[in-house]
């Protein structure tokens, strides 16, 4: 059971150029943590985004080409499942349909108040993933 991917357009800066001339690869965190909340901030019901946080327990990077300064970047992400309090997601980075970076990522939802972990339950789980057919 798996979402829509949820495109998130990503502008590159020139502080995420390194000496190499390229992105430097620790940007490509920060850029999927940007599109894992923008998908969560437009499909989760609005009381859900106000009363929750998510914190990210694992990222698993495999960096296929560099990415430049004056590229158009597409990160696509997809929420793959969720369980309890956790949600997995698989996100590529691209430039025109070429894969520059492939992300396997899980994330915690934490109560913002609190700070403890929060269950995804089904009312908010529905949100994202398509009915049966």
């Amino acid at each position: 059971m798996s979402a829509k991917p949820f495109a998130f357009p990503i502008a590159i800066k020139p502080a995420d150029i390194d000496f190499m001339g390229h992105v430097n690869n620790a940007r490509y965190l920060g850029w999927v943590q940007d599109a894992v909340l923008a998908h969560w901030q437009k499909f989760a019901p609005a009381e859900a985004v106000a009363e929750r946080a998510w914190v990210a327990l694992k990222h698993e990077i495999t960096y296929r080409k560099p990415a430049f300064l004056e590229d158009d970047i597409i990160a696509r992400t997809v929420l793959e499942s969720t369980r309890g309090a956790r949600a997995f997601y698989h996100t590529v980075i691209e430039r025109g349909g070429e894969v520059l970076a492939e992300v396997k990522s899980s994330w915690c939802c934490i109560d913002a108040e609190s700070l403890r972990p929060a269950r995804i339950g089904e009312e908010i789980a529905r949100h994202f993933f398509p009915p049966a057919e």
